[in-house]
């Protein structure tokens, strides 16, 4: 019969401690905890949520981008009067970078980088009445600076999108204030020039949560005011929506990051919720919880191995919370 030499290659070990780096497929017999043990892959299922260092500004219903659990922005959002704040995340700690233009919550916040972001209409709360439309205002970062670019055909509040600074994609939200704020499914598609109407999502809803490029989306979850909390999942092919696999839990208003392909969502409403739910491209499988569950969190938006969440209520928090999958996974061999 085979053994294990022969089939991996390379005998058990006797070691005195766990090996700083094994490779997928390695044993060896830990003489101080006398246990065998052994390493095999890691992947998005054995991912992690860990605090990270706080937001300078709390603040809830702000714009989110950035491309790892050390590379992060998070812009506008509120507490009494609309914010103006930008911050960038190194991994460690939160900076104050170039204030947004027009100070507003409730937009949609583009970019899988902490240097090439955009921020898509929003709200600037009613203060005095009537109260203050809409506003159909794109700003661009640049990693130094926020410039106003072209508006998007339809203003609104709590729409989402995703992509980047010259190829993006905004879906939902709540119909321009103030017509009622009633749930809407447009989607709209920015070509580094100007914003065209395509469409629609297959449902009206606002907060979902989204991931992808222009041409390959995902939109998942959401608040509609007929049904509350939905759990439908569209994927969408550069042209229209179609209908896949529902979500396990139904909420809105958390965080997305991954590829049409490849993502995970987390946290939301109704809060709390800290579960997490890993999209494999085609069905959606609850992993590790976070720390906390806010709602109406920000977020980075390339990876779903390496992502971040920011700010949310109750509240207006300052929390930052880091998700991480490991390369490998040690495990402790066994009788039973």
């Amino acid at each position: 019969m085979a053994d294990y030499k022969n089939i991996k290659g390379f005998p058990i070990q006797y070691l005195d401690s766990d090996p700083p780096n094994p490779i997928e497929g390695q044993m060896w017999f830990n003489s101080t905890t006398q246990t065998l043990k052994g390493a095999e892959v890691g992947g998005v299922t054995a991912g992690t949520w860990a605090s990270g260092g706080n937001l300078n500004t709390g603040r809830v219903g702000a714009g989110g981008a950035g491309g790892s659990n050390s590379d992060g922005l998070c812009f506008g959002g509120t507490p009494a009067a609309p914010r103006a704040i930008t911050e960038s995340y190194n991994g460690t700690s939160w900076t104050e970078v170039a204030d947004l233009n027009l100070g507003r919550n409730s937009g949609a916040g583009i970019g899988v980088s902490s240097t090439a972001a955009l921020y898509v209409s929003g709200l600037i709360p009613p203060i005095t009445t009537p109260p203050t439309a809409t506003k159909t205002e794109t700003e661009q970062w640049n990693g130094t600076s926020w410039t106003e670019i072209a508006d998007v055909n339809l203003g609104r509040w709590r729409l989402r999108g995703c992509g980047v600074t010259t190829a993006a994609i905004v879906m939902g939200g709540g119909n321009p204030w103030p017509l009622g704020g009633s749930e809407i499914a447009n989607t709209e598609l920015y070509n580094g020039t100007s914003w065209t109407e395509v469409n629609d999502l297959n449902q009206v809803k606002r907060q979902v949560f989204a991931f992808g490029t222009s041409t390959a989306a995902l939109s998942a979850g959401g608040y509609n005011g007929t049904v509350g909390q939905t759990s439908n999942t569209e994927l969408w092919d550069g042209t229209s929506w179609t209908e896949v696999n529902n979500l396990n839990t139904a909420r809105s208003a958390g965080a997305a990051s991954g590829v049409q392909t490849l993502g995970i969502i987390n946290a939301g409403e109704p809060a709390p919720i800290t579960a997490t739910e890993y999209w494999d491209g085609t069905s959606w499988t609850e992993v590790n919880d976070s720390v906390v569950g806010y709602s109406n969190v920000a977020n980075s938006q390339l990876s779903s191995t390496s992502a971040l969440k920011f700010s949310g209520e109750p509240g207006t928090q300052q929390a930052t919370e880091e998700w991480t999958v490991p390369e490998y996974v040690v495990k402790t061999f066994t009788t039973s």
